[in-house]
């Protein structure tokens, strides 16, 4: 039996998870394990931060509304940037979850950021995602692949 339960924390079974699973209102995500969690944010010190904030739509978004949802976006970004003294450095159209999304990375002040927009009926996900310019960015990835409604 002790062999047994060697081998699967050797393999990634119980006891080695580089993950927790953090709850919202209807919606979930994975941070990294050991960073600190306080309602649908988690950290780890005052810059590494994975995060879900939630938003009611006036209108229902429609997938056949992508194009203009995304012009919409592309100037919340830019804006957004604006306040942050910083520069939206990339920005794209993807699927998270069989969600329509659109994601951006801003650099400002040594740290990078990314929001990711992801659009369900009358909700509007915003996942941010912050670490310091340069750095690993894998919790980034592993927000938006783990995200879930539902």
């Amino acid at each position: 039996m002790l062999v047994l339960a060697l081998i699967l924390t050797g393999c990634g079974g119980a006891g080695n998870s580089n993950w927790q699973q953090v709850q919202g209102s209807g919606f979930r995500f994975q941070a990294p394990a050991g960073w600190k969690v306080v309602g649908v944010t988690a950290s780890n010190g005052p810059v590494d931060r994975v995060q879900v904030n939630e938003f009611r739509l006036v209108h229902a978004y429609v997938h056949a509304k992508q194009a203009g949802a995304a012009k919409e976006l592309d100037g919340v970004a830019v804006r957004l940037a604006q306040q942050l003294k910083g520069k939206v450095t990339s920005r794209g159209t993807l699927e998270v979850n069989g969600l329509d999304a659109r994601t951006y990375a801003i650099v400002h002040k040594g740290l990078a950021e990314q929001f990711t927009f992801v659009l369900r009926g009358q909700h509007e996900y915003e996942l941010l995602c912050r670490r310091a310019a340069g750095a690993d960015d894998a919790a980034c990835r592993e927000l938006v692949s783990s995200f879930r409604v539902g």
